[in-house]
């Protein structure tokens, strides 16, 4: 018999004083002797539970019952937090009985912990809404209809396997926005924020009675500063513009837990885009190593190297390694799409990403640290993941756990965390590799990561050999190319060295090189791309010639490695389509979805204008398409996917709120988009009208007046050309041009457009008319467009007055936006630049187009010089000259967008010519745009 110790005597006195409270409040509890035995045991485990059977006894006759159901009566509102308190602690009492019991196994429990949570926000959330309802009436949507919260868990509550004491990670969001229907309406924003902070305080407020739940909400867009709740549409937003790494992770394992689960389903589809990409990816990795690098250093500032969670081998890096390989591949393998850890690592195994040994050791080791973290909560329901510093409190758990002592508990935590420490280094870390001899830069190569010397580096031509060098061993350390088959490391082996060697033959060696290490490290994976550029050297050549001279398009191959397509493909180096090619080129991307398919669709007008535009921008790099045509071809393939994409729009709004007879909407392009000009990356400035009658509305189930109808259909357009897909996203769009600016209605009848034109318009906004046209929608309302737009534009006008506002909008703008300084010229705002040229065509049109209604017709800066040629307004020598001048400064512009620099160039003596032409084209016609004296000019 082991002799008892001072440990053995510890525990034996608190379980016999434990068992005596009991005693008090229920005396014939103890009376069985298999029942003292689990009782004590549960003792042993739990100061919790025990206070918890103190305070109501009656649970110890249904602790081997069902669970109990939560309901806050409608009457008793005072009553909900003890009712919930007390409602919690018995639910979670009973799970640390079973546990103890061994009647559940830690996914139960964790299940279960996640049941109590989701029981206590959707009984918060009915009672709570009914609340405020009787106070303020329901919110309803524009189509009249009640909305719900929508109450999303994020982080192990999303996954179904919450922390026996955890806090809740929540995120707010409602359907769309409207107004209640109450005595005193509030609208739905601050309606639902009421209820989120009314449904926080319920769950999380500290009473007599302890808490339900620790609600976190610094989860939600913008963190602690953002709004509480969300419509769906901001959340999307939100997320195509804002989302970060972290984010994706965090948004794997959402779920709605309350409120309109259905709702919430929906908008989870929504965002799939952005949690998961269309093709592996890679840069998944980065953001986990950035997030593991942020958390090894919180680790080590507070000393947490023991915490089961945070430290070396925790909890966090089995959640990270599973959830990095999910954003990885589920994007092309939904079934790894799992929201709950174990299942993703089983399908991760079944899919062949993980050996089946290894997913078995991890399982094995998160279900042992998980309910390991559980108990270490269950002592006292306190929100901890280390071990205590308490030498009993330790011997405790181990002795509950069925360890003989704290050091066998310890050695097999330590077994298991070497496991999850082993594969979670081995994800972000490469293996040391060595090849056969070979030429310098292949040996250099193959040397890598722990060998090679850099002097290879500068000897081949790189300037900053030691960055390259940093590089490229960063470079062989991911695991895209560990995990590389031998034929796969083959082709690499031989890919690198020619790209190096590429590289360093380029114009930029320094930029090429950096730039194809982030493409090879995209297409790693993909080894046929491998084989491509070993077996053709042309194109192998073109990437190092890509990479040297342009960052958008080296950006846009890393980030939608199915550009290699473009680049490898003969086409590359042949003739571009023409602008009456794209209308049949999106009609046969979209031929083999099935309708009604909007995401699929999206994303294959995505991978079109990815396509389209990648080649036209080859097509500029290489000088074989000029500047202007290569922006007539942009906006002609803009023009073709937003006219599908409106279709798209059309479609969905007739499903739920069917047409209105006889009327449309046109959508009109102004600026660089209805003047043929569209750069690389450029958004759209758009204008919607329709020509409905005032008392109009649409046929459907849910019908709507005319004016929210086409007011919806321009939303969801603008949502849909904004929506991000694996291919990207279609374009940004800017719809402040339209009548009245940011506070006008985003949707004008013609009746209105033609009133405000002709009353209220100012001069800028007739300049505007100028490059407008029709782009998509309805041939009758954009009919109708041109013949109001022809009439304004004819209209007489004061010469000396309509000079003297044109010229103060160009020296406000010049004033306020001209970037230029001694030695960098503002190719768009500077004097002499684009934006002048614009303003000099725009006043002569409107001078003129009375006494020469041609000029009325073209929106192209040339077509508009040829105009005013043949009108006689300008010489035929300044026309010629002003040509020239627009396509030199529209050439310079384009190519300082396709290396991502800023429109701002060096004096030449071409360029300084061209601005003399243009300045004295203004001058001659009373134009002068010099920024006023008294205006602070930032280039001074």
């Amino acid at each position: 018999m082991p002799v008892p110790t001072s440990i053995d005597h510890a525990l034996t006195s608190l379980v016999e004083r434990s068992l005596a409270r009991l005693a008090e409040r229920a005396p014939a509890v103890l009376a069985d002797p298999p029942r003292r035995e689990a009782l004590a045991q549960l003792a042993l485990c739990s100061d919790f539970a025990i206070d918890t059977l103190g305070r109501q006894p009656e649970l110890l006759d249904t602790l081997d019952g069902a669970p109990a159901l939560l309901r806050l009566e409608a009457d008793r509102e005072a009553d909900w937090p003890a009712q919930l308190r007390r409602w919690r602690a018995g639910e979670s009492t009973r799970l640390v009985w079973r546990d103890l019991r061994g009647l559940d196994d830690v996914d139960a429990t964790l299940a279960g912990s996640s049941r109590i949570a989701d029981q206590a926000l959707q009984a918060g959330v009915d009672a709570l809404s009914a609340s405020l309802a009787g106070r303020h009436g329901w919110v309803r949507s524009a189509a009249g209809d009640v909305q719900s919260l929508v109450v999303f868990g994020l982080g192990k509550l999303g996954g179904g396997e919450l922390n026996f004491s955890s806090d809740v990670d929540l995120v707010y969001a409602f359907p769309e926005h409207g107004e209640s229907d109450g005595a005193r309406p509030l609208d739905a924003e601050a309606w639902f924020t009421r209820l989120g902070q009314r449904l926080a305080q319920l769950l999380g407020d500290v009473t007599a009675d302890g808490f339900s739940h620790r609600v976190d909400l610094r989860l939600r867009p913008f963190g602690a500063s953002g709004r509480l709740a969300l419509s769906f549409g901001a959340m999307e937003q939100y997320y195509q513009r804002e989302g970060r790494d972290w984010e994706r992770y965090a948004w794997i394992k959402a779920r709605p837990v309350a409120g309109d689960l259905a709702a919430g389903e929906r908008l989870l589809e929504t965002l799939r885009p952005f949690v998961y990409r269309r093709y592996l990816d890679y840069s998944a990795l980065d953001g986990l190593r950035e997030m593991k690098a942020l958390i090894a250093a919180e680790v080590q500032r507070r000393e947490l190297a023991e915490d089961l969670k945070l430290g070396p081998g925790g909890i966090r890096e089995v959640e990270f390694l599973v959830q990095a390989l999910q954003l990885i591949r589920a994007g092309r393998e939904p079934a790894l799409r799992h929201r709950s850890l174990l299942p993703a690592l089983s399908a991760l195994s079944a899919a062949g990403h993980i050996a089946t040994a290894t997913a078995q050791r991890l399982a094995a080791a998160y279900r042992f640290l998980r309910r390991l973290e559980n108990r270490v909560q269950m002592l006292g329901d306190q929100q901890v993941h280390t071990l205590p510093d308490d030498a009993l409190a330790r011997a405790r758990i181990a002795r509950a756990l069925a360890f003989p002592d704290e050091a066998a508990m310890l050695a097999e935590l330590d077994g298991h965390r070497a496991v999850v420490a082993e594969e979670f280094s081995g994800l972000l870390e490469a293996r040391r590799r060595r090849r056969a001899h070979a030429g310098a830069i292949e040996q250099y190569w193959r040397a890598l990561p722990d060998g090679g010397d850099a002097a290879v580096l500068t000897d081949a031509g790189f300037s900053d050999a030691v960055a390259q060098d940093a590089a490229l061993r960063d470079f062989a350390r991911t695991p895209a190319v560990r995990a590389l088959s031998g034929r796969g490391r083959q082709r690499l082996d031989n890919v690198l060295p020619q790209l190096l060697e590429a590289a360093a033959r380029s114009e930029a060696p320094d930029a090429s090189l950096p730039r194809g290490l982030a493409l090879l490290q995209a297409i790693t994976r993909r080894t046929s791309y491998l084989a491509l550029l070993e077996e053709q050297p042309a194109a192998l050549a073109r990437l190092a010639d890509v990479t040297a001279r342009s960052a958008l398009l080296s950006d846009r191959l890393a980030a939608h490695p199915l550009l290699l397509d473009e680049l490898l493909d003969s086409r590359a180096a042949g003739p571009v389509p023409e602008e009456a090619d794209f209308e049949a080129l999106v009609a046969e991307a979209l031929a083999p979805l099935p309708p009604g398919d909007t995401e699929a669709a999206l994303n294959a007008l995505n991978e079109l204008r990815q396509a389209i535009g990648f080649r036209i921008a080859l097509a500029t790099l290489g000088q074989r398409l000029p500047a202007v045509d290569a922006a007539r071809r942009l906006a002609a393939l803009a023009q073709s996917l937003l006219a599908a994409t409106l279709a798209l729009a059309e479609a969905d709004l007739a499903a739920a709120h069917g047409r209105v007879p006889g009327a449309g909407l046109a959508v009109l392009g102004y600026g660089s988009l209805g003047g043929h000009e569209l750069g690389f990356g450029s958004d759209l400035d758009l204008v919607f009208l329709h020509d409905a009658a005032p008392d109009a509305g649409s046929d459907g189930a849910r019908p709507l007046d005319a004016g929210r109808y086409f007011a919806r259909l321009a939303q969801r357009l603008v949502s849909l050309l904004g929506s991000v897909t694996g291919a990207g996203k279609l374009y940004e769009i800017d719809v402040r041009l339209r009548p009245d600016g940011a506070k006008g209605m985003l949707v004008s009848s013609l009746e209105s457009f033609a009133d405000y034109q002709q009353q209220r318009a100012w001069t800028w906004e007739r300049q505007a008319l100028v490059r407008a046209r029709p782009i998509a929608g309805a041939a009758a309302v954009g009919d109708a467009f041109e013949a109001i737009r022809s009439r304004t534009l004819t209209a007489a006008r004061p010469h000396d007055a309509l000079r003297e506002d044109v010229r103060a909008m160009r020296r406000r703008m010049r004033g306020e936006l001209d970037r230029s300084s001694a030695v960098r010229f503002d190719l768009k705002q500077g004097e002499g630049g684009l934006v002048d040229l614009e303003f000099l065509l725009q006043a002569l049109v409107l001078e003129h187009a009375g006494r020469a209604p041609a000029l009325v017709g073209p929106r192209d800066t040339p077509g508009l010089l040829q105009a005013l040629a043949q009108a006689g307004v300008l010489a035929r020598a300044s026309v010629d000259a002003l040509l020239q001048a627009h396509a030199l400064m529209l050439g310079l512009g384009l190519d300082c967008t396709l290396d991502q620099r800023p429109r701002l160039v060096p004096p030449d003596p071409a360029l300084d010519a061209a601005r003399a032409v243009v300045r004295n084209a203004c001058a001659e016609a009373d134009l002068a745009f010099e920024v006023d004296t008294g205006a602070a000019h930032p280039g001074a």
